[in-house]
C-alpha cells in the first residue's frame, strides 16, 4: 500500500523538504498543506527587493508549479492543522476534516511577534513576515511620505532601506542603547547607523514608542518621552517567534522550538522538524541551537527528508546569513555569542568594505564580512576549522585573505 507524507507548513523548508523526497526515494504521496495563499516563496526578498518593486510574487517563488507536478508534490493552501494525534497518526484542519499519515514533517516556520501597542489596529499599521504583509505595506508607500519602523533588526533596517529607496522619509525606532544591539557588535551597530543616516534615514535609539495615533487611519507616532513623529505607514519588526503549539499539544518535546537530534528527528519516529520552528544540535559549537535562515531550513530539511526515507544523513552545516542594504551586502559566518574579542579588517569608519573576526580563546568563531566576497568564503573554512590566527594578522590587508593561514 502506498504511504503519505503530510508537510505542515508550506514554508521554505517545505519546498525543499518535498524535493528532496523524491530524490532520497519516496515512492508514495505527499501533500502539503499551507496557511497563505502561495506555493514556497523565498522570504528573504520581502523586505528587500519584492518591497522594493524589483521582483514579482511569481519571481520569488521558491520552484515554479511545474515543478511540484512533475514531482507529484500535492498542496493544500489556504488551510490550517489545528491538531496532531499521533496514536492514530491523524491530523485534524480547521474545517474539521481529518487526514491520515504514515510520516509527518514539521515546517511551521515563526510568527511575527506582536507589539501591545496601543493603536497598532489603525490601518498603516504593519508587520512583514509574509508576502500578504509586504502587498499591505506597498499600499502605504508613497514618494514624500512619513514612515516609522518600529525595531532596529535587520529585518526593519531592510525594510528601512527599501522605503528610503521609494522616497519615503524614515524613522527607525529601538527600544536598545543600539540597533542590532542583540545580534552583532557595537562596531556593526555603529557602521549601520552611519550607513543609514547617510542615505537620510533618522535613527533614534533608547526610545520607546507608547501609542499609534489617527482616527482610522495612523497619522502619528508617541514616543514615552514624548516625542511625536509623524506617520503615513508603520511597519513593527521586533522579532519573531517559532510556531510550536501544534507540536507541544501533541506530546512533542518542545524547547525554544519543536527539539529534534542531528536527524532531524522529534521525539516521535513518525515525525521530524525542520527550518525556523526546529531546536536543534550543533556540533562546532557544541550546543543546541534555533536558526532563522534560509540556510538552515534548506540543509535541515535534506536530513529530515533522509531520515523519512530511512536513510539517516546529519546535519552538521555551518550556520551562515546575509542582509542587503542599499550597496552594502553582509555576509555572517557562524555565531558570534561568547567572543572575547574582535578584530577589523579593513576601514570600518569611513567605507562600505571590511570585515570583523569574532574569537573567543584565541579561536574565530564567527565573521561578519561588509562587502568581502573573498572574506566570506575563506571564513567558512576558518570557523569549520576553528582555526587560530593573530590578531596582528587578520587586521593585516597587506597578507592577501588566501595567505592568511600560511604559518607566521
Amino acid at each position: 500500500m502506498s504511504k503519505t507524507c503530510i508537510v505542515i507548513g508550506a514554508s521554505h523548508a517545505a519546498g525543499q523538504l518535498v524535493t528532496s523526497l523524491r530524490q532520497e526515494g519516496w515512492q508514495g504521496r505527499i501533500l502539503v498543506i499551507g496557511d497563505e495563499s502561495e506555493l514556497p516563496y523565498h522570504r528573504p526578498p520581502l523586505s528587500k527587493s519584492f518591497l522594493a518593486g524589483e521582483k514579482t510574487a511569481e519571481e520569488i517563488l521558491i520552484r515554479p508549479q511545474a515543478t511540484y507536478e512533475k514531482a507529484d508534490v500535492e498542496f493544500l493552501l489556504n488551510k490550517r492543522v489545528t491538531k496532531i494525534e499521533r496514536d492514530i497518526k491523524a491530523i485534524t484542519l480547521d474545517d474539521g476534516q481529518q487526514l491520515f499519515y504514515d510520516k509527518l514533517a514539521l515546517c511551521t516556520g515563526a510568527r511575527v511577534r506582536v507589539a501591545p501597542i496601543p493603536g497598532a489596529e489603525l490601518s498603516g499599521v504593519c508587520y512583514l513576515r509574509t508576502l500578504a504583509d509586504v502587498e499591505k505595506i506597498k499600499g502605504h508607500v508613497t514618494n514624500g511620505g512619513n514612515a516609522v519602523i518600529v525595531g532596529g533588526g535587520y529585518i526593519g533596517l531592510e525594510t528601512a532601506a527599501a522605503l528610503n529607496k521609494q522616497g519615503m522619509k524614515v524613522t527607525v525606532l529601538e527600544m536598545a542603547s543600539r540597533i542590532l544591539e542583540r545580534v552583532t557588535c557595537s562596531q556593526i551597530s555603529d557602521f549601520y547607523t552611519r550607513i543609514h543616516q547617510e542615505e537620510g534615514v533618522d535613527i533614534k535609539t533608547t526610545i520607546q514608542v507608547s501609542e499609534l495615533v489617527g482616527s482610522t487611519k495612523v497619522e502619528s507616532v508617541t514616543c514615552a518621552n514624548g516625542t511625536k513623529i509623524p506617520a503615513d505607514l508603520v511597519v513593527i519588526g521586533i522579532g519573531i517567534i517559532p510556531n510550536t503549539e501544534l507540536a507541544q499539544e501533541a506530546g512533542l518535546e518542545v524547547d525554544n522550538g519543536i527539539v529534534t537530534d542531528q536527524y532531524a528527528q522529534t521525539n516521535d519516529p513518525n515525525i521530524v522538524a525542520c527550518g525556523d520552528c526546529a531546536n536543534h544540535p550543533n556540533e562546532l559549537y557544541n550546543r543546541r541551537i534555533r536558526l532563522e535562515s534560509v540556510p538552515n531550513a534548506t540543509d535541515q530539511a535534506k536530513s529530515a527528508a533522509a531520515s523519512i526515507c530511512g536513510k539517516p544523513k546529519a546535519y552538521s552545516a555551518l550556520p551562515w546569513f546575509w542582509s542587503d542594504q542599499y550597496d552594502v551586502k553582509l555576509q555572517i559566518v557562524g555565531l558570534n555569542q561568547g567572543y572575547d574579542q574582535i578584530v577589523v579588517r579593513g576601514d570600518i569608519n569611513h567605507s562600505r568594505s571590511f570585515a570583523i573576526f569574532y574569537l573567543k580563546e584565541e579561536v574565530i568563531i564567527s565573521v561578519d564580512c561588509i562587502n568581502r566576497p573573498k572574506e566570506f568564503v575563506f571564513s567558512k573554512k576558518l570557523v569549520a576549522n576553528k582555526s587560530s590566527i593573530s590578531a596582528k594578522r587578520l587586521a593585516d590587508e597587506s597578507i592577501q585573505v588566501k595567505h592568511l593561514l600560511e604559518i607566521e
